[in-house]
């Protein structure tokens, strides 16, 4: 007797190990099946760029997942291994990260013979933002935003760096800060001219330069929400129908689970008139 009571809590012990794992596998599967449903529907490669926060499993300190070399590298694999003329669907949802990998994404993006569409059900900024504007379309949800690419040096602005010298008198400022004065105005400079090598073919010539001006300059806050009406003032090629299994997808990367919810609803579409 002894002897099956141990078994069966070891077993479930077993069993509880071995949830999350299974949980996973089941959510791989399920975001696997709904990327093939619709790659068939789209006639397209689907390509999916999502950054959710992430808590180490132990000591419970949040990580932030952003654009790295290791997302250019699995995302420039996947434009190898579609045919050239086949369109591209990229799913992005992004705080941004390192102009390196975000520009090889974009750059990627602009040499696709086929053509290439942005999805962007929430947000996509900085470096997110540097990817879309290299799509030929942008389907950007109402309520969803993008945001301006000026580069940051640390947790400086560039474009607030340089104006330091307006401040005050060049043998008042430290070398460092001359040294990151002088990187700022670089960093500007390239982000500036690869952002209108993006959109030289997408609007006139001025405007491209402009535009290209506006969001790699300063002109806002690093954290400035482009919404879709300003997106359309700004000349970008966006649309506002994502398809309705863009958002059954996002639902297929959960935030991690915290012990109090912050938000929550009876997850079920209701119709008017009727909440019963």
């Amino acid at each position: 007797m002894d002897h099956t009571i141990n078994s069966i809590f070891w077993l479930f012990l077993m069993l509880i190990a071995l949830l999350p794992w299974i949980k996973q596998q089941m959510l791989e599967s399920a975001r696997l099946n709904l990327i093939h449903k619709i790659e068939k529907k789209r006639k397209s490669r689907v390509i999916t760029l999502i950054h959710r926060q992430e808590t180490m499993s132990f000591l419970g300190f949040p990580v932030f997942r952003y654009i790295d070399v290791n997302d250019s590298e699995e995302v420039l694999r996947a434009f190898r291994l579609t045919p050239d003329d086949m369109p591209i669907d990229l799913i992005l949802h992004t705080p941004g990260g390192l102009v390196l990998a975000a520009e090889q994404i974009a750059r990627a993006i602009k040499n696709h013979k086929g053509p290439v569409r942005v999805f962007v059900p929430h947000y996509a900024m900085s470096g997110g933002t540097l990817i879309a504007l290299a799509a030929d379309e942008i389907y950007l949800d109402p309520n969803a935003v993008l945001g301006p690419v000026d580069p940051q040096l640390g947790e400086l602005p560039a474009a607030s760096l340089v104006k330091i010298p307006e401040m005050k008198p060049y043998d008042k400022i430290e070398d460092r800060t001359l040294v990151l004065i002088d990187m700022s105005k670089k960093a500007i400079k390239q982000v500036y001219d690869f952002v209108y090598w993006l959109l030289k073919d997408k609007m006139e010539d001025e405007r491209a330069k402009e535009v290209a001006r506006l969001l790699s300059e300063g002109y806002f806050t690093h954290d400035f929400p482009i919404t879709y009406e300003r997106a359309v003032e700004l000349g970008l090629n966006v649309k506002s129908e994502i398809p309705r299994e863009v958002y059954q997808l996002m639902a297929l990367f959960p935030q991690p689970v915290r012990h109090q919810p912050a938000v929550e609803y009876i997850p079920a579409p209701y119709k008017k008139g009727n909440n019963k």
